[in-house]
């Protein structure tokens, strides 16, 4: 399988501005400033969710695309986030929430999404989700990981190693690398969420006078 570099192609459609082909992607009507569809998912445990209300409203989320049978950049992938996931502790779940969508939904059943993560040592808080092809494609355009060029679009082999991180009450936006170093994709993650940054946790990781 061919891996995209760790930039790929993600942000791309963000950047283009995804209203218009978000909604004619999804079919289904719209929640969020930014055309996120509300489609219904499945988590990892069986449970139905609604992407935008259930998962994204009012919280802030960091969000990957990958698929159970990857070799290349994926297991890598997850095993950072688990770094990630140790670095946030216990705001995993409540404050800051993780999840993982399988790019091949006719493949990655819930079972398989969870043996993945169980396999991977997985922690609490982090969902794994699944779907109907068409509404993970409406969630996958709309979150901006796709190429404008259709041709390099088709071929699903070359995934973006990105993670959209986002504050949907705020509707504040940006994305990292998933493979970049864990402290810097906390960082983004704490950003992103001013209720934290000025926390006297992240001063002291800052190193910095919690005072000031």
């Amino acid at each position: 399988m061919r891996d995209a570099g760790i930039l790929g192609v993600a942000g791309l459609g963000w950047a283009l501005g995804l209203g218009g082909q978000a909604s004619r992607a999804a079919g289904q009507s719209r929640s969020s400033s930014r055309g996120l569809p509300n489609v219904v998912l499945t988590t990892q445990h069986g449970r139905p969710v609604r992407f935008y209300d259930d998962l994204i409203r009012g919280k802030v989320v960091a969000i990957n695309m990958m698929y159970t049978s990857c070799t290349g950049i994926c297991p890598t992938g997850t095993a950072n986030l688990r770094e990630v996931q140790r670095l946030l502790g216990d705001r995993v779940g409540r404050q800051v929430h993780l999840y993982s969508i399988t790019l091949a939904p006719e493949l990655d059943t819930p079972e398989a999404l969870r043996e993945y993560a169980e396999r991977h040592r997985v922690g609490p808080g982090w969902l794994f989700l699944t779907g109907r092809p068409e509404d993970v494609e409406a969630v996958r355009i709309s979150l901006g990981f796709y190429d404008p060029e259709p041709d390099v679009d088709r071929d699903k082999n070359s995934h973006s190693g990105m993670l959209r991180i986002g504050n949907d009450r705020l509707d504040r936006w940006s994305m990292a690398p998933v493979m970049g170093n864990p402290e810097q994709i906390l960082g983004t993650l704490d950003h992103v969420d001013p209720d934290y940054s000025y926390s006297p946790q992240v001063q002291r990781r800052r190193g910095t006078d919690s005072a000031v």
